[in-house]
């Protein structure tokens, strides 16, 4: 009797806690594990993405929010220094981006989006990637961002 009175205090305030609705704005968890969501805004476009569930993706989620001014690089990404390296623990050595990838190049410290697919190149780690279209982030030339967690 007293086991199932521990329990059902347990469970009860289980409940309290969970229907309080404590924020923890941008994460939400679904089928057991982090999604963190995020939006990365270009002038006036709001760009959603999520990132990985990883050390990586949760360690560049800490740096948010940042301001960052995208270049050109190969034609296929658009990067900016970050302005530490992330957490590369459990990382595999290589990465094959394709299209609206977030990644960082661990050997530069740096952000890489993709905008347009690339060969698996090694050092390039994956944050995560965006929910839809990147078209804003596709034009020639340098794009000022703002990335921050989404509300």
């Amino acid at each position: 009797m007293i086991r199932y009175r521990v329990y059902a205090t347990v469970a009860m305030l289980a409940f309290v806690f969970l229907a309080a609705g404590f924020p923890n704005a941008g994460i939400r968890t679904t089928k057991g594990a982090e999604m963190i969501r995020i939006e990365v805004i270009a002038g006036d476009t709001v760009l959603p993405a999520t990132l990985d569930d990883t050390p990586a993706g949760r360690d560049f989620a800490s740096l948010l929010p940042l301001e960052l001014t995208l270049s050109d690089y190969n034609g296929v990404e658009k990067t900016a220094d970050l302005p530490r390296k992330l957490d590369t623990t459990d990382a595999p050595a290589s990465y094959k981006p394709k299209k609206g990838d977030i990644t960082q190049y661990v050997p530069w410290s740096n952000i890489a989006i993709f905008t347009k697919p690339f060969s698996d190149s090694r050092g390039l780690l994956r944050l995560g990637e965006f929910d839809g279209p990147i078209d804003a982030l596709t034009q020639a030339g340098e794009v000022t961002v703002q990335i921050r967690l989404a509300d």
